[in-house]
């Protein structure tokens, strides 16, 4: 594995507050004064270095997670934006115009999927999904309007690893943006380390971790932050997706924890899908030697962060996985919710929640049966009592 180590650039970081104190100030102001009418007029045209006009632009507060973000992630910027969504939509808007097209996995999350699919297309945006874990298939999938690749490093939810290297290469030999999605895997993959031009997170997932704030970033050159910020044409600018200050404060402070979290997400997870898996239920995690991409994301991970918090389970059925469920809340494996990333284990049916906006059709074609349960392993002290407890949800289910 490559040199960069984003835990380290998460420790190294440093920002003082106003008087000294540990935690940075938060700036909670919308507007900000001047002294010289000719500066605010400065502000409207360029970037200062120290410098704020409106919280929509910019505020030191945000500005702080910003950068914190861009050196985890290995990017000379980033913005943070009021969802994950907003920081996909602004990107996929900025990169394309009226006649251009995206080439996008067809494993998407489903609020993805929907946009590709139902919104781009008002805008004169074409998608084309495509079978990600098979590089090969974008060459063929190029046309003179394609200006984009999209991809989740990890797939959401059936787990699929993209091989950012390859899907890269591929994109710079055609002149194309690959953008990626690394919601899943914060700090175990660092996709700009592979090629990728943008890096997307919802910072409401893991990298807060706590469940309380929606938000969301884009990662990337300064150039590209710049022109989604500029007064006239800038995505982010004029679609003011504003993260709220106070919020981008605590995200930054459970930003700290993130390395020792993830590091226990990966442990639990890797231990529940092993011991699942040899009791015989069938289970899909990157991190088995029997994933079809395990090798695949062995060779681009940090290997000091596992292979994810993320797992599934596969039941058999609508009416069981909804059982199972119930029992698991019951018996306080965790909670029946969406989202993930939490300190409590998380889990949902994909098709009738965070993938119901792609047609039932198209799941079964991608492989996404309807057993399904996604599970957002937490940070159970010992994972073994969980597993003893998801047991014996399906043996209740099971006897019904």
């Amino acid at each position: 594995m490559n040199a960069f180590n984003p835990a380290q650039e998460i420790q190294n970081l440093q920002f003082f507050g106003e008087f000294g104190g540990v935690n940075p100030s938060i700036e909670d102001s919308s507007t900000y004064t001047f002294l010289q009418a000719k500066k605010m007029s400065e502000l409207f045209e360029k970037e200062i270095e120290g410098c704020y006009l409106y919280s929509r632009h910019m505020n030191p507060t945000n500005r702080y997670l910003s950068q914190a973000l861009a050196k985890m992630e290995g990017t000379e910027s980033a913005l943070v934006t009021a969802s994950g969504m907003s920081a996909i939509t602004c990107t996929l808007l900025q990169l394309c115009s009226a006649g251009d097209a995206v080439i996008s996995s067809r494993m998407v999350y489903g609020g993805t999927y929907a946009f590709l699919k139902n919104v781009a297309p008002r805008f004169g945006i074409t998608t084309t999904f495509i079978d990600m874990r098979n590089p090969a298939l974008i060459e063929k999938a190029i046309t003179e309007n394609t200006k984009v690749v999209y991809c989740e490093t990890v797939s959401n939810p059936l787990l699929e690893v993209t091989d950012l290297k390859a899907v890269s290469a591929i994109c710079r030999k055609h002149n194309l943006k690959l953008v990626v999605d690394n919601t899943f895997t914060p700090l175990i993959v660092s996709p700009a380390q592979f090629g990728a031009d943008v890096i997307i997170h919802s910072l409401t997932k893991f990298i807060n971790g706590t469940s309380d704030t929606v938000a969301g970033a884009i990662c990337a050159s300064h150039e590209f932050t710049h022109r989604l910020t500029d007064v006239n044409s800038g995505a982010v600018m004029l679609l003011g997706p504003v993260m709220d200050s106070l919020r981008a404060a605590s995200v930054l402070k459970n930003l700290h924890s993130l390395p020792v979290r993830m590091v226990k997400h990966s442990v639990n997870a890797r231990y529940l899908a092993g011991k699942l898996h040899a009791a015989g239920i069938r289970v899909i995690y990157p991190g088995l030697e029997g994933h079809p991409q395990y090798n695949l994301l062995k060779q681009m991970h940090h290997p000091e962060f596992g292979y994810g918090g993320m797992m599934v389970m596969d039941v058999g059925t609508t009416e069981k996985a909804f059982a199972v469920m119930e029992e698991m809340q019951r018996q306080n494996v965790g909670y029946l919710a969406v989202s993930l990333g939490f300190y409590k284990t998380l889990f949902s049916s994909p098709g009738g929640s965070t993938s119901s906006e792609i047609p039932e059709e198209e799941r079964h074609a991608m492989g996404m049966s309807d057993g399904l349960i996604r599970m957002s392993v937490g940070l159970d002290h010992d994972p073994e009592v969980a597993f003893h407890k998801i047991m014996a949800c399906l043996k209740t289910v099971e006897s019904r």
